[in-house]
């Protein structure tokens, strides 16, 4: 027997090892905005959606990659055929970690972020240790930790909308993931940074402080990255599916010491696609990109809630990204039943906010049409909901929990 055959076996049974270890946990679906969404859009259609419907329901950039971003997929594309064999994903790996100040190792790069923040919930709770998150906040990653048998622990946000850190670090001593969305889907509002850096310097010992920084680029608040390099207990995800406009295209990072993010290899780690490395890399080197589409979504995101709120809507909070809720004061799926009758789809509900409607920022032509639309339904009674029950459309774990209402 070969050397190189030994070598060979040795690695193919590490990898049996951990597919055996992780295999059940990892089937399990990881939910994302676009699976939620295309779960709602099922049970609304009725048919196809129309031509002028209005789309506003899953935090998508309606502004697409940008032009550099088409360019690179269209001259990598006939490469396709080939897994990476021009080194893009280092290349973008690089420069990724020098923009934010890491080492490359502490950059994992996955076909969106909603893969790693699935793996860091499968990797860090279990029977024993928990799962703390804020109420409301994006569901998927305490899907996966009733997968991996954690109890999840749901902290109300505070009066002003932020996390509520020092609640979730208290919550539970032997909790093994504390969730930060920051700025937080689905209010879209935020916590300080220095909220976030007590809770890091103060959670309990062996606990990860995850910090999803989705839409922190749609916001003025500063990154917590640097908390990566300097070596601490946290893990910072990021994606292209909001500022960069990539979300059917897939890329997302997570930032984090090398032997954490070593962890989520047990779970998962495909060969990412050419095209959206190539896209990634060319819209990080654009340096136009971030403050041209930021004041963009931020102009119709200004101008929608100074509407409401003039009109004597109940804004939730002082939002930041590119979505926003509404207390509606009726069931909040009557309401939506009224938008999809206008042609508008807006976003899920929450079960901790049965009369709040989420609303994700389109384009300045979806906002006007958005108001319209919402001051019909709501100056209009409240239309039945039993059309538009959404229980049996809901992505469920092994265990029959629902995390879409």
């Amino acid at each position: 027997m070969t050397d190189d055959s030994v070598s060979d076996r040795a690695i193919l049974g590490r990898r049996s090892f951990l597919f055996t270890a992780a295999a059940l946990a990892a089937a399990a679906p990881v939910l994302t905005e676009g699976t939620m969404a295309e779960a709602r859009l099922r049970s609304q259609m009725r048919g196809v959606l129309p031509d002028d419907a209005v789309i506003i329901n899953a935090n998508e950039n309606p502004l697409g990659p940008c032009k550099a971003a088409l360019d690179a997929i269209t001259a990598i594309a006939p490469s396709g055929g080939r897994y990476d064999r021009s080194g893009i994903l280092e290349k973008f790996t690089n420069e990724y970690a020098k923009q934010q100040g890491v080492t490359p190792d502490s950059v994992a790069v996955y076909a969106g972020s909603s893969e790693p923040l699935h793996y860091m919930a499968l990797a860090y709770t279990s029977p024993t240790r928990s799962f703390v998150t804020a109420d409301p906040s994006y569901e998927s990653p305490a899907a996966a930790a009733t997968v991996a048998g954690a109890k999840t622990i749901r902290v109300p946000l505070t009066a002003g909308f932020a996390h509520d850190v020092k609640a979730m670090v208290a919550a539970d001593p032997n909790a093994g993931l504390i969730y930060i969305c920051n700025p937080n889907n689905p209010t879209g509002t935020i916590t300080p940074r220095e909220d976030i850096l007590w809770a890091l310097d103060n959670k309990p010992k062996g606990a990860i402080l995850l910090v999803d920084e989705a839409y922190i680029h749609l916001s003025d608040e500063q990154s917590v990255v640097d908390q990566v390099a300097a070596g601490k207990d946290i893990v910072v995800l990021r994606t292209f599916s909001k500022i960069y406009g990539m979300a059917g295209i897939r890329c997302g990072v997570a930032l984090g010491r090398p032997d954490l993010l070593g962890k989520l290899q047990a779970y998962y780690q495909n060969q990412m696609p050419v095209t959206s490395v190539a896209a990634a890399y060319a819209s990080i080197t654009d340096p136009e990109l971030i403050p041209i589409r930021k004041k963009i979504i931020g102009d119709n995101r200004r101008e929608t809630l100074a509407w409401l709120k003039a009109s004597g809507y109940a804004v939730v909070g002082s939002p930041k990204s590119n979505c926003f809720m509404i207390q509606t004061d009726r069931d909040a799926h009557s309401v939506i039943a009224g938008m999809v009758g206008e042609k508008v789809y807006i976003g899920r509900v929450w079960p901790v906010w049965p009369k709040a409607v989420r609303i994700s920022v389109g384009t300045a032509d979806d906002m006007a049409k958005f108001r319209v639309a919402f001051k019909k339904v709501m100056d209009a009674p409240p239309v039945k909901t039993a059309a538009l029950d959404m229980d049996m459309y809901a992505p469920k774990t092994t265990s029959g929990a629902i995390f879409l209402s």
